[in-house]
């Protein structure tokens, strides 16, 4: 720290090793020769005097302006007598902007104006640059803060034990510099002195006894000190004595008082060091049950014993006393250590309040009556109780009534005679027994309360309010009933309200927020008591612990419906005053509906089909809201309905189709029109024409018929040919002639057809003429009702076709059984492709040469 016109001297050798270090890591390019000068430079003894750094003071008001200076001689540092020399400023690690000029005798000056110097500590360096090279040559540490605030509450307390002076007092706020405290006292004649000094940051400190006048007045401040100023607390003026604490005094018996049976008599005794002072004392006590304190105050004198009334009978208390000097406005002692004292009994006082129900038995004729009852306080109870008593009489000197139940619970169950309707109630302690509560058993018939509601008497607390019916009332009373899924016992969830013009009532038993409690109220008449009136109610409300859990009950193409179960009545945390459900689909449509509470289904509407869908539900009371978990479905594409209508329409066209095909079936019109009958050649009228010879005799089959004949339509064409001769030309005739015989045959079991070449017939004496057949044999079509094949032989020659002598068939027998070997169609294997065209059958069956069929038989 460097005051106004001091110089510092730099650099020091420390600086010069650093800067030298630095140089080393820099100077890689840099030329010897300046790296040289820079050495000089720097040398202690070559700088010596060399710069100097002024402010105008090193400890300045927080946010004030500071100057500052700095001076080079260069003559002093060598090296740096020629080339020009600039001065710079850091303000810890800020440049700072200062003006230089020329001095006298060849200094360069550098000053520095900061118009607000806003930190409470900061170094203000001064830095040289020559040749690019920079170097710090001095430094001056400046402060800044406040004054020191003003001490207060100062106070003072004289220790009789060594009688030393302890003052405290609170510092004001923080100055930022550094601060001297001390503690100044003066006498009424005597000069100031320094009583004490804190220690560290404390704000306490202890005058010695040498340096105070007992039973005089004394001056006593706080003076705080630093580079700023000084500050003095308020002065405190007092006698030593007057603030002197004294020792507690001691407590010695307690005891009641034998015939003022609710006062004690209680005796102490003050410490030594008191012993010729006059005291004032109070006496504090407490029940065990109590949290609050009793004070009895006024207590006078040195030592010795005091007596105080109004002490519950039968209560454990616990005692306390503290003095000081009545003469003084000065400190109390400690509270003494406590003492323990339980006064006498004596027997329960006061009515007891009861309440009751009864009903008639089945057997026997009796009532059986739940009586219940509030204990004694403990002002009536007058000690510990012990049980209570249930009589059906009141008690009379010299005998004992009978006794219908002797408990210590607030409750008793008893049956009495039926037309009973007084039983009488008392609590007793050991020290006796109470006076008979006489307890009237009305029937409940009496008028109702006109209106009954609740509200909130804090947390833990309930106002139940009515509107009084038109008849007077003697009392009322009261029950609640915590609602839950379990609900739990509770004897004491009534109270009795004796003032019949009350209009409401605080209860407290049992209430807990976030709790539903149902109420009823009776009123009590002379010679009824009234039905009760209900009503549910909540010292506080909240949001419900969790929203209920969706469902899926139903859901269509355009809805779907939702279910759930309530909130359990202990999870509610109020009264539900809405549902309300949100549903959103893919492209974040968010809907939602509010549903009254009493319901727990929902069905939401205009859904889009086959879409997916996120719901969930938000349940809400006066206090708040919960949201439940997130459902989610997706809706169908057809409804129910539509689903069913579809499977109706399907199963309606294939029971018409079936039908169709029944019709068909059976129905020939309807069959003609689609499949129409073609004409078959066997079941024509020429194919059941048989000549009339052929008519009379009895054909013979061979019984070797090959199996499986084959539907078959068969043309045999015979060639004439002249036994070993050439052939000649034919005359004309109404068959085309063919180039060769063939066979076309057709059966069950062959597939596709075959030929046959037909062997040449030669006739009786070898000349051959051309023979020609027509064999026809038919079936019906596929699905036509099957007729016996008919086979038809036809032949235009007037010759026998075989010699007699020969083997031949009879001329009725079917040439077709006798299996001659098939040739095939002359040729590449083919047929001829006009067969079909120019067989005479099938064009119409129209066969010439009617005339010869008596030559052949046709079958």
């Amino acid at each position: 720290m460097v005051s106004s016109g001091r110089t510092h001297r730099a650099p020091r050798r420390g600086d010069a090793k650093a800067t030298e270090e630095t140089m080393a890591r820099r100077g890689a390019g840099t030329p010897f020769l300046l790296r040289l000068s820079l050495l000089l430079l720097l040398h202690p003894g070559g700088t010596l005097g060399c710069a100097s750094v002024a402010v105008g003071s090193p400890i300045v008001p927080l946010g004030s302006a500071v100057t500052a200076s700095c001076t080079i001689q260069s003559e002093l540092c060598r090296g740096l007598e020629q080339g020009k020399v600039r001065i710079t400023w850091m303000l810890d690690n800020e440049p700072m902007a200062g003006s230089q000029r020329q001095g006298p005798g060849g200094t360069e000056v550098s000053n520095l104006t900061l118009p607000q110097f806003n930190r409470t500590q900061a170094k203000l360096w001064c830095w040289v640059e020559w040749n690019g090279t920079k170097q710090r040559v001095g430094m001056a540490e400046i402060r800044a803060g406040y004054p020191p605030a003003k001490p207060f509450n100062l106070s003072c307390v004289l220790t009789l034990s060594d009688y030393g002076l302890t003052c405290q007092w609170q510092q004001g706020a923080d100055s930022h510099l550094p601060t001297s405290v001390a503690l100044k006292c003066a006498g009424s004649r005597a000069q100031v002195v320094t009583g004490c000094t804190p220690q560290g940051d404390r704000s306490h400190c202890t005058v010695p006894r040498r340096l105070l006048q007992l039973y005089r007045q004394m001056e006593i401040w706080v003076s705080a000190t630093n580079a700023l100023g000084t500050t003095e607390s308020e002065h405190l003026y007092i006698d030593p004595m007057d603030v002197a604490k004294l020792d507690p005094p001691a407590l010695q018996s307690i005891q009641s008082i034998p015939f003022q049976t609710d006062c004690i008599a209680l005796a102490w005794e003050v410490a030594r060091s008191n012993a010729y002072m006059e005291l004032q004392c109070e006496l504090r006590y407490q029940a065990a049950e109590d949290p609050a304190w009793a004070l009895v105050t006024g207590i006078v004198g040195q030592a010795g014993t005091t007596q105080h009334c109004g002490f519950l009978f039968g209560t454990r208390y616990h005692f306390q006393m503290r003095c000081r000097r009545s003469s003084a406005r000065g400190y109390w002692s400690e509270w003494s250590p406590g003492r323990n004292y339980t006064t006498h009994e004596k027997a329960p006082t006061g009515k007891l309040d009861a309440w009751w129900s009864t009903r008639l038995a089945g057997v026997g004729g009796r009532l059986e009556v739940q009586l219940r009852w509030k204990a004694p306080r403990r002002r009536e109870a007058n000690g510990r109780v012990l049980g209570y008593r249930v009589t059906l009489s009141p008690r009379r000197r010299g005998r004992d009534p009978p006794t219908a139940c002797n408990t210590t619970h607030t409750q008793c169950n008893f049956s009495v005679p039926a037309g009973t309707r007084r039983v009488y109630l008392s609590v007793y302690n050991a020290a006796g027994e109470s006076a008979a509560t006489e307890v009237v058993l009305l029937e409940r018939k009496g008028q109702p309360l006109a209106r009954l509601w609740a509200v909130p008497g804090g947390e833990r607390s309930l106002w139940v309010c009515w509107e009084s019916p038109p008849a007077p009332v003697a009392a009322y009373i009261l029950e609640w009933q915590r609602v839950s899924s379990e609900p739990g016992r509770c004897s004491a969830c009534w109270q009795m309200e004796r003032d019949g013009a009350a209009t409401r009532a605080l209860i407290r038993d049992g209430i807990e927020p976030f709790q539903q409690y149902n109420i009823s109220v009776y009123p009590l008449y002379k010679d009824a008591i009234g039905l009760p009136v209900h009503t549910a109610a909540y010292s506080k409300q909240k949001a419900p612990s969790y929203a209920p859990k969706l469902h899926l009950k139903s859901i269509s193409k355009s809805g779907a419906e939702l279910c759930w179960d309530p909130v359990p009545v202990e999870m509610q945390n109020g009264f539900i005053t809405s549902y309300t459900i949100f549903w959103a689909n893919s492209t974040a449509e968010v809907s939602s509906a509010t549903v009254n509470p009493s319901l727990s289904s929902f069905v939401i509407r205009e859904l889009k089909p086959s879409t997916l869908y996120k719901v969930h539900i938000m349940a809400s009371t006066a206090a708040g809201s919960t949201n439940g978990t997130s459902l989610t479905l997706v809706t169908m594409v057809l409804d129910d309905i539509e689903i069913q209508f579809l499977f109706l329409t399907l199963a309606l066209i294939f029971v018409l189709l079936i039908l169709l095909l029944i019709c068909f079936q059976k129905n020939g019109r309807v069959k003609q029109q689609f499949w129409p009958n073609v004409p078959d050649p066997a079941n024509s009228s020429l194919g059941k024409w048989v000549p009339v010879e052929l008519q009379q005799e009895h054909l013979q089959v061979p019984g070797t018929r090959e199996p499986g004949l084959a539907t078959i339509s068969t043309v045999t064409v015979l060639e004439r040919a002249t036994w070993g001769k050439e052939p000649t030309a034919e005359p004309a005739s109404p068959f085309p002639a063919m180039p060769q015989p063939y066979v076309q045959q057709e059966g069950l079991g062959r597939p596709g057809r075959g030929w046959a070449a037909a062997e040449p017939h030669r006739g009786p004496g070898g000349s051959g003429e051309t023979v020609q057949y027509a064999r026809v044999v038919g079936d019906g079509y596929k699905g036509q009702q099957h007729a016996p094949p008919r086979l038809y032989l036809r032949s235009s020659s007037s010759q026998p076709l075989l010699p007699e002598p020969s083997p031949s068939p009879k001329p009725y027998q079917n040439l077709w059984f006798h299996r001659a070997t098939p040739h095939g169609c002359p040729g590449d294997g083919g047929c001829p492709e006009e067969l079909l065209a120019t067989f005479p059958l099938l064009q119409g069956l129209r066969i010439s040469g009617a005339e010869e069929l008596q030559d052949c038989r046709t079958f």
